[in-house]
């Protein structure tokens, strides 16, 4: 056994405990989240049973991609980028709507998000291009290729979720502050970035709506949440229920219910109250079964796989393996930030899953493939004796693969 996991369960052991950890979680409060999912199905554990097997594939792809070397995901992340655009403008126009959004494609009775792939793809090129930019002009012309591409990837996901596209963007723009792209070109794209916004709003209050293009509609439900949330602070009735704030509302009491140590996994009420207990909300029910407890040490593990992931980037003596370890995470930990910070009702609802934890396919299989490249660094870079020799001891940052 030991063996076993000597061959196929290398890289990084931290990383590794993140995972399985995230995992248990999940399939805990999984359990009891999916409760009105279970009562609408014929068999009462199929939701539970379907979440455990999209993780044990993903367990599986992490295992799987943890074995092919990181210098060969590059090749391959242009293509699916190529074809990832190809898919969002399908999905736009002939997706799947759910939610009044057409964020899925179905392909042979299975559905799946486009824009996962895109954001995958998208920063692994982009730790591509940094690391290719080694003198002032290659910068600057990675620098090109990068702004256009992020736009054309970012302004496809914008149409049907926002909240998506600018975490992807905010990360992309924290990747080239920390692959040292001059200041004065993040702020003039900064610059360019927010007078287009501010034109474009001002447009959809001045063209008559019957002169607008209808894959701009949803700006009007980002527009709602957010004057929502901002309204809801200084609303006397903020308390009240109603149509408009019943699921923040009852996020609030499920996090209320759950005290230090919480109710205990299985004892949520809010989960029949909550219409995305298992997805977007679930951090909600977490709390709440789980207590502050419970809580704060989701939080921490998301926050543990940064620094950790920070320590592995820095002991790297090459841009490429860095950029790519701190992309991937951020997107992971941003991600679970805002989904966290809007349980507790830090921001507008944004829809934004919690990763590897909320119930979905796409995102838990994509966010294991995350997991996996991460790992695939810190395994062969130490196989390759890529490692800065002024560094820490090697065997802090992954396990010498089995011979």
């Amino acid at each position: 056994m030991r063996d076993f996991f000597k061959k196929y369960f290398q890289g990084d052991s931290v990383i590794w405990t993140v995972f399985f950890l995230l995992c248990m979680i999940s399939i805990v409060e999984l359990y009891s989240a999916s409760s009105s999912l279970a009562f609408r199905a014929s068999n009462h554990a199929a939701p539970l049973l379907r979440h455990t097997m999209f993780l044990a594939l993903g367990a599986a792809l992490v295992a799987g991609v943890h074995m092919i070397n990181y210098k060969v995901m590059n090749k391959v992340a242009y293509i699916i980028l190529g074809i990832s655009v190809l898919a969002l403008l399908y999905a736009i126009f002939k997706g799947v709507s759910a939610n009044d959004a057409k964020r899925w494609i179905g392909v042979g009775g299975f559905q799946f998000q486009p824009s996962e792939f895109a954001k995958l793809s998208l920063l692994v090129v982009v730790a591509d291009l940094i690391a290719k930019g080694k003198t002032a002009e290659q910068l600057n012309k990675s620098f090109k290729i990068i702004v256009a591409i992020t736009l054309v990837i970012c302004g496809l996901i914008c149409l049907e979720n926002l909240s998506t596209a600018f975490i992807l963007f905010g990360v992309v723009f924290l990747m080239m502050i920390i692959g040292r792209v001059p200041f004065k070109k993040l702020g003039m794209l900064l610059g360019g970035i927010l007078l287009f916004v501010v034109l474009f709003a001002a447009s959809m209050h001045i063209v008559p709506q019957e002169h607008r293009w209808k894959g701009f509609n949803r700006y009007y439900t980002w527009e709602s949440r957010i004057s929502h949330f901002m309204g809801q602070k200084q609303n006397k009735d903020k308390y009240i229920i109603t149509d408009e704030n019943y699921q923040v509302m009852h996020g609030q009491i499920a996090i209320a219910r759950g005290g230090l140590i919480g109710v205990f996994p299985g004892n949520s009420l809010e989960r029949n109250y909550l219409p995305q207990a298992y997805a977007d909300y679930i951090y909600a029910i977490v709390v709440e079964e789980l207590g502050l407890a419970g809580g704060l040490f989701v939080m921490a593990l998301y926050l543990f796989l940064l620094f950790r992931a920070g320590q592995i980037a820095w002991r790297c003596n090459d841009p490429y393996p860095s950029l790519l370890v701190i992309g991937l995470t951020l997107m992971i930990v941003i991600q679970a930030l805002v989904s966290m910070g809007v349980t507790v009702h830090l921001g507008p609802v944004t829809g934004q899953p919690l990763p590897i934890i909320s119930r979905g396919g796409t995102s838990i299989l994509v966010t294991s493939i995350y997991f996996g490249i991460i790992l695939s660094v810190t395994r062969y870079f130490k196989k390759g004796k890529q490692v800065n020799p002024d560094s820490p001891e090697i065997n802090s940052i992954a396990h010498e693969p089995a011979q």
